[in-house]
């Protein structure tokens, strides 16, 4: 990374333009005063001429780069990003008209991608849009005033009770029905399916504050995170399997720290075993949801976990979730034998609904964007449980072992009843 003098807001330019071709220019320049903004700030060279000069001085608050002369724009940018001072709005203008490349600016960082030619209607709406993003930090501030940080891990007991789909359901059910700005940190950087939840692209965001952890600050989240809409940001990954990405545990918490100044409310997918392996990543969330079943393996899990996380993250409150429960066969273990078993109450219990959780996949949308009946009035039942909630871990008698508890269950699987049970 260059070296950048430290500088100030007011040291800065309010808007520098680095542009390929005459035409651009003389469009920007037409528009600039429309806005009090002097036209002296467009300089020729485009992203090259961009990073250069930046590396030496103060990038501007609102920075215009063309990327007609780059060879690959997505590695460019990311020679731009290590030249920028944190906060400084990227639009991009350039001649490739592909969606994906599209996607790819955004989730990078950029705040607008403009294809050429680039008439001065489009440059003024970008410019006025780069505006009124300034008063977004404002914003948030206010939003934290007023109602406190959340920040929540959602664990599954075992695999395929459907952990990722109720975090992915809290965080869009916090941006769209609590209108609070959400980040969702998919922590499973091999098979992640928080983006592909939502029908994009994971990008490499996570990968590289993995690779890099030095890079990690808001100004890198903001740019590595893939938005889903105004209000809600995902950051996930599909590392590949055949060198698996050794996640360091320094790195994955400052990543949450960070995220957390970032966002009002902060969803992590965290698989079971990076919650063992990195309980430090328990240490500052307030709240944790635990997704299971109602089997004889998954109430072992949930025995275990519940013990876990009363003396790893004490401070969290933890809301237990039956996910997937149908009448029609009944479930392995009966809710009544699996809150003895547990030793506390099955907090929110979510009905099995193929249908709709078919419709919500196929519609790359958030399960509660097209729940209806029992299946969303239990999502908002969750909703409400955690949002704002903070307090102790929930904790019963523990007198009895974990396997006399779990051999009480033994009957439900066809085995002979033990002594005592009914």
């Amino acid at each position: 990374m260059n070296a950048v003098t430290p500088v100030t807001a007011a040291t800065r330019e309010t808007f520098t333009a680095f542009v390929c071709d005459e035409d651009l220019a003389a469009t920007v320049r037409a528009v600039l005063p429309d806005i009090g903004w002097s036209p002296d700030q467009v300089m020729k060279g485009g992203l090259h001429n961009a990073v250069q000069t930046l590396s030496v001085t103060a990038s501007p608050i609102i920075l215009l780069v063309d990327l007609s002369e780059a060879g690959d724009p997505l590695n460019d940018i990311n020679a731009l990003a290590e030249v920028c001072e944190p906060g400084t709005i990227v639009l991009a203008a350039g001649t490739v008209n592909d969606v994906r490349l599209y996607r790819d600016l955004i989730a990078s960082g950029i705040q607008d991608y403009l294809v050429k030619p680039v008439t001065p209607d489009m440059m003024r709406d970008a410019l006025f849009g780069a505006q009124a993003v300034l008063q977004a930090p404002r914003q948030v501030e206010e939003a934290s005033d007023a109602r406190p940080h959340v920040g929540i891990a959602v664990i599954g007991t075992r695999g395929g009770v459907g952990a990722s789909t109720i975090a992915t359901s809290l965080a869009w059910m916090f941006a769209d029905e609590e209108e609070r700005a959400t980040g969702l940190l998919d922590l499973d950087v091999q098979f992640g399916t928080g983006a592909l939840a939502f029908d994009l692209e994971p990008g490499r965001g996570l990968t590289d504050a993995l690779e890099n952890p030095s890079r990690i600050d808001g100004l890198f989240i903001e740019r590595a995170m893939t938005r889903v809409n105004d209000r809600l940001a995902v950051l996930s990954a599909e590392a590949p399997i055949n060198q698996p990405l050794l996640a360091d545990g320094t790195a994955l918490h400052q990543l949450e720290e960070e995220m957390s100044g970032v966002f009002d409310a902060l969803i992590v997918d965290m698989p079971r075993s990076m919650a063992v392996q990195h309980p430090q990543l328990l240490g500052e969330l307030s709240h944790v949801v635990l997704v299971t079943e109602q089997s004889l393996a998954a109430t072992r899990d949930t025995i275990r976990i519940l013990g876990f996380l009363r003396a790893n993250a004490p401070q969290a409150k933890v809301t237990v979730v039956a996910n997937k429960v149908s009448l029609s066969p009944a479930p392995e273990v009966s809710k009544k034998d699996f809150e003895a078993s547990i030793e506390r109450e099955i907090d929110i219990v979510l009905p099995l609904d193929v249908k709709q959780a078919i419709a919500a996949a196929k519609q790359g949308k958030a399960l509660p964007a097209v729940a209806n009946g029992r299946l969303s009035a239990a999502l908002n039942q969750l909703l409400k449980a955690v949002s704002g909630a903070s307090g102790a871990v929930e904790s019963g008698p523990h007198s009895a072992t974990l396997v006399a508890r779990v051999r009480a269950l033994l009957p439900a699987r066809g085995k002979t009843k033990a002594a005592g049970t009914k």
